[in-house]
């Protein structure tokens, strides 16, 4: 599990981006990604998963 900082979400379109702790890389996150409910600066903990434009973020949940 990788641990990380929602830098940005949006509720009503489903998507934003999540900061990771200990490499600073942004990774795409997406609705269908999350487990808990998240907003800006919610510590959290994800996987990568390959997507169409590279690496996202999935199985978030809040830290």
């Amino acid at each position: 599990m990788n641990n990380g900082t929602v830098k940005f979400f949006n509720d009503s379109k489903g998507y934003g981006f999540i900061k990771e702790d200990e490499t600073n890389k942004e990774y795409f996150v997406h609705a269908n990604g999350l487990i808990d409910q998240i907003s800006e600066n919610d510590q959290v903990t994800f996987e990568l998963q390959e997507g169409r434009k590279g690496l996202n973020a999935v199985n978030v949940k809040l830290a």
